[in-house]
């Protein structure tokens, strides 16, 4: 499923290309000084990363054209000479307003850090026109998704667009982005890909090619492009049965829960509000400030949880059952964290991590995205600050259940299952 978005022009300076954009000018050397002898041999002899083709109708004209050549040159007829220089004018006009067309372009892929499983990704490509009078037309861009072990050549700018489509062993997610208006000079807009991931893991987006016809069609003229962004891609959002947990208990006097509440542990400090006790004010950070800033303190009482995944092998024989463990993993410290449950992760031997904040989150959910199954010796028990090690007794682990089915248990007893 492929959509294409396009928002306004907006006005940006001329030629001004930072490193994050990529385009012709990247790979011509832009600022060096100009010289016609270059410009002349950039048209007769493009770069590698530049490919000119002839489509149909161009090949047509070009058999049209050497017809009328030696008709002329046999009859020696004027009227033959005139039409054969109007046709090879043709071409050549062609060749040119393309090499035009491209000039001055820029692009860059605009892509959030990390995807889900099952759900609708976009991915942004930003183009700017940094020309001062002429604008683009025409555009096609060759968008691919693809793990990064199907990745053969590490150097792109030296394959061509059909050598890159052709370099992976699996044939991933691709689309064509077409610009179906036209660029203003010194303006930019956005096209969005959208695309739904079928795995986790780490997916690489890339840019394979741009390609034009502008202006007759009669040549088919393509850059391949170097440009490349590594995302991670989340576990799925499954389903799953939860039946409380007895075990579940109050946390302890020394640790600190991510909840506001009012408890005695110092959470954070966050501006006064109008209703607020006066008795909350931190006179140091309210003059460091500039202004007011009352304490907030933990919740007392509230349920806390640490995840534990072990991936030994020997544990997950099936992997489609090992799969599913990992996406209730990944839901259930969502759920967890967003009701203010979740104190800490931890997978196989490293120690646990507490949760504290979305990054805390978002790192365990990254390392979800990549985790496999260990094979050779199997996860101890309790490892050395491991979450059995520090005397919690809330912990979820996850074991088989049946040919397909997953149990989450809290300290030995059955709670949840999907």
């Amino acid at each position: 499923m492929n959509r294409v978005a396009a928002r306004p022009a907006m006005a940006v300076p001329a030629g001004a290309f930072d490193r994050e954009w990529h385009g012709p000018q990247t790979a011509s050397g832009r600022g060096r000084r100009f010289k016609w002898s270059t410009l002349l041999w950039a048209l007769v002899f493009p770069a590698r990363i530049q490919r000119i083709a002839a489509t149909l109708p161009g090949t047509l004209l070009i058999g049209l054209s050497l017809g009328i050549g030696m008709a002329a040159y046999n009859t020696a007829n004027n009227i033959l000479f005139i039409a054969f220089s109007l046709l090879l004018s043709c071409l050549i006009l062609s060749g040119v307003l393309s090499w035009l067309n491209f000039s001055g372009l820029g692009w860059r892929l605009a892509a959030a850090p990390s995807l889900r499983v099952g759900h609708d990704a976009a991915v942004g490509l930003e183009l700017r026109n940094g020309k001062k009078i002429l604008p683009t037309y025409g555009l096609w861009f060759e968008m691919r998704a693809r793990i990064p072990e199907a990745a053969d050549e590490p150097d792109l700018r030296k394959k061509s667009v059909r050598e890159i489509l052709a370099a992976a062993d699996r044939a991933g997610e691709q689309a064509k982005l077409f610009l179906r208006e036209r660029l203003d000079a010194g303006s930019e807009t956005r096209m969005e890909w959208t695309f739904r991931p079928d795995r986790r893991g780490r997916l690489r987006l890339e840019l394979a090619g741009v390609g034009s016809l502008f202006p007759f069609g009669f040549l088919k003229k393509t850059l391949s492009c170097a440009q490349q962004q590594e995302v991670f891609v989340w576990p799925a959002t499954v389903d799953y049965r939860w039946r409380g947990a007895a075990a579940a208990r109050r946390p302890l006097a020394s640790e600190r829960v991510a909840r506001a509440g009012n408890g005695s542990d110092l959470l954070a400090l966050r501006n006064y509000e109008p209703g607020d006790s006066h008795r909350l004010i931190h006179w140091k950070a309210s003059a460091r400030t500039g202004r007011l800033m009352v304490r907030q303190f933990a919740a007392e009482g509230a349920e806390s949880f640490i995840i534990w995944l072990r991936t030994p092998a020997e544990m997950w024989p099936r992997p489609e059952q090992f799969e599913l463990a990992v996406s209730v993993a990944a839901t259930m410290a969502e759920d967890f964290f967003r009701t203010g449950k979740l104190a800490g992760v931890a997978v196989n031997d490293e120690p646990w991590q507490t949760v504290r904040g979305p990054r805390d989150l978002e790192a365990f959910l990254d390392q979800l995205a990549v985790i496999g199954r260990i094979g050779g010796t199997a996860v101890r028990e309790n490892p050395a600050g491991g979450p059995l090690a520090v005397g919690r007794r809330s912990v979820i682990t996850f074991t088989p259940e049946g040919p397909r089915g997953v149990c989450a248990y809290v300290d030995g007893e059955k709670t949840a299952a999907a």
